[in-house]
């Protein structure tokens, strides 16, 4: 697998990395069961600091791309090629453009869209979620 970082892009290098490895699977260059680099040697490798490999690897396992499977390491996950193609920032712009609309219809304003937002957000992160 062989990934390319553009430092001067102005995507932000874990984005180039979660679309590097992405499009690994897309191509088949890495296969479900495939074992992929530790955080630290990935990040050596590819001269970045481990965190913004640990960030990219994150999402790629939120979005079932990759599963750690603890000190044995980090591998594709087996749903890897049918997941690839999920964009979560599509779906979450999707929803809420549909939540704003809704609130508009209802006589909302911006204002208290923002607001309640904020609140609603504020207190999912008050309750752990």
């Amino acid at each position: 697998m062989q990934i390319m970082i553009d430092i001067d892009s102005e995507v932000p290098v874990f984005s180039q990395l979660v679309n590097g490895i992405k499009g690994a699977v897309e191509t088949a260059a890495i296969a479900p069961g495939d074992a992929l680099p530790s955080i630290r040697q990935l990040a050596n490798d590819l001269d970045l600091n481990n965190k913004t490999v640990a960030k990219a690897y994150k999402l790629l396992e939120r979005d079932s791309i990759i599963q750690t499977k603890g000190y044995r390491g980090t591998f594709v996950h087996p749903d890897a090629p049918k997941n690839v193609g999920i964009d979560i920032n599509a779906w979450i712009s999707t929803k809420l453009t549909d939540v704003v609309g809704v609130c508009r219809d209802r006589g909302a304003t911006d204002s208290e869209i923002r607001l309640a937002f904020n609140a609603a957000m504020q207190s999912v992160q008050q309750s752990g979620g």
